[in-house]
């Protein structure tokens, strides 16, 4: 029997998304759980996994081309009345982002040939581009010889727009950027941001990280990042009024301390979001987190695993910025920028120089729902739990 695939909604403002991969070849089978397609909107491309075995059948929507919620894009056979297929061609081991392969297709790129950076050798979009590059920097056998091209139209020809005729080159956006552009303008637009700045010691966190370090077995290794993590979420626990987030009939008072995680990758910010940060042990909320990140770079984040929360943390000191004051992500009422590490002497009780090792925490606030107040209130309650970092590992 004939059943239609349908473009998935998967979000509540989606209207429509951009086929990025079909991964189950016309007349290849698949299994209840294979995914089986990557569809792309304004905020990720996610996975798409078939809810029981068939037969993929013709898609009616290629790779690029964009449709609407809940429109035809392709059918499969439920495998009642279906003939037996040919066996399919042997996917690739090694793993290969979506994006890299619609990169290989527009290129004409063999991922065969191309040399991956990513985990188990896996292939990502930078790593076609920098195939295409070696590519097209080799001379064509058999040539001809070049021509002097026409500085000018011909007459006949229309003059071109000013932007397009200006030194340099075009690159279209594609669904994620055009999505993150105009959400955080609507979002600098509708919301009044304010901006907090807190120094925050941090020397006990540097020393407890550098003991864990060397004592780690099979856990995933810990990060500043999963200890800011962990005293954000905590903070949102200690201080529940502020987990709260503004709507049109009111303020929003969240039950969960959920965390967002700002991730760049290539085709854009994604911002996935790790559940009940506050409540969770550090080395399961880094297994998670890391999971995020990581599904996140390679367009692999489910539906459920974006959205929601309060806050969002930004880290920038990984990239040696000292501070970093963010725009909120539309739906939150707050975004943490972190800063690098900075050493300084600072005089102490007795007046006499001091080491300190701080970092820069600068929080980013809708005035609609929190004030001065509040949020050095969370502030506050960030730079205990940094100074006490033992407490956030269970």
């Amino acid at each position: 029997m004939r059943h239609a695939w349908l473009m998935p909604k998967l979000g509540l403002t989606m209207t429509e998304g951009v086929l990025v991969e079909w991964t189950v070849a016309p007349g290849a089978r698949f299994k209840a759980g294979d995914c089986v397609f990557v569809v792309e909107n304004d905020k990720a491309a996610s996975e798409i996994a078939a809810e029981q075995d068939g037969l993929m059948g013709a898609p009616s929507v290629a790779v690029g081309e964009t449709a609407q919620v809940g429109a035809e894009i392709g059918y499969w056979e439920d495998g009642v009345d279906a003939a037996p297929a040919a066996a399919p061609p042997a996917l690739p081991r090694r793993p290969v982002t979506p994006w890299a392969r619609t990169l290989a297709r527009r290129h004409g790129i063999d991922l065969g040939g191309v040399v991956g950076s990513g985990p188990r050798r896996g292939v990502r979009g930078r790593d076609v581009e920098a195939a295409q590059a070696r590519s097209a920097s080799l001379p064509a056998s058999g040539s001809a010889e070049p021509r002097a091209l026409p500085t000018s139209p011909p007459p006949s020809a229309p003059a071109a727009p000013a932007s397009a005729t200006a030194p340099g080159r075009i690159v279209a956006f594609n669904a994620t950027q055009r999505g993150v552009a105009a959400r955080l303008v609507a979002s600098k637009q509708q919301a009044p941001h304010f901006y907090l700045t807190r120094e925050v010691e941090v020397t006990p966190l540097l020393e407890l990280h550098a003991r864990l370090k060397g004592q780690q077995g099979e856990e995933p290794r810990l990060t500043l990042n999963h200890f800011i993590l962990a005293a954000t979420g905590r903070a949102l626990v200690a201080l529940p009024d502020l987990n709260r987030v503004w709507c049109e009939e009111g303020t929003l008072l969240l039950d969960r301390p959920d965390v967002g995680i700002a991730v760049h990758t290539e085709r854009g910010l994604a911002v996935p979001v790790l559940r009940d940060t506050g409540r969770l042990a550090l080395g399961a909320l880094a297994r998670q987190a890391n999971a995020l990140v990581e599904r996140a770079r390679t367009g692999r984040l489910a539906a459920d695993e974006m959205g929601g929360g309060a806050i969002t943390v930004s880290n920038a000191g990984m990239h040696g910025l000292a501070a970093m004051a963010s725009i909120i992500v539309p739906g939150q009422s707050m975004i943490l920028g972190v800063g690098a590490v900075r050493e300084l002497f600072r005089p102490d009780a007795q007046g006499a120089p001091r080491l300190c090792r701080e970092m820069a925490l600068t929080l980013s606030l809708d005035h609609r729902v929190l004030d001065g107040v509040a949020g050095a209130a969370l502030l506050a309650a960030l730079a205990d739990a940094l100074a006490a970092p033992t407490r956030l590992l269970f």
